[in-house]
């Protein structure tokens, strides 16, 4: 079965490059998105609680975007990306999420998930 795309874009009043710290350090992601990060080499793993999740880096531009695919669906094109938007005309930042979910019962689900994880990075970072 496919899984469903969906983009959320989420407004944050910080700088691009502190923005991209954020997203890209084991270190900064696991302040925000999970209890603890590790990498080794291009596998991340995510730990929430006692349950670990690991994903591959696919991308990464350094100031703009980082994109990763969990291991545990390598059988579909599916990843999650979290890319910097800074708008030409007011510079106002947003940050688009990109990610997938296994139905439309679960699209809504999911963008509130990425919601209270960017309120936690804004949280963290004063924004």
């Amino acid at each position: 079965m496919d899984k469903i795309q969906y983009e959320l874009e989420i407004p944050i009043h910080a700088s691009p490059n502190m923005l991209y710290q954020y997203i890209s350090s084991p270190s900064n992601l696991q302040e925000w998105f999970a209890d603890k990060v590790n990498s080794r080499g291009k596998i991340f793993s995510f730990i929430w609680d006692d349950t670990e999740e690991k994903a591959e880096l696919l991308a990464k531009k350094s100031g703009e975007r980082i994109r990763f695919k969990w291991l545990e669906s390598e059988d579909d094109d599916s990843f999650f990306e979290i890319r910097i938007q800074v708008d030409a005309l007011t510079k106002d930042v947003s940050l688009i999420i990109t990610d997938f979910a296994d139905d439309e019962d679960e699209v809504e689900e999911a963008k509130q998930l990425w919601e209270n994880q960017i309120d936690e990075l804004r949280h963290t970072i004063g924004a």
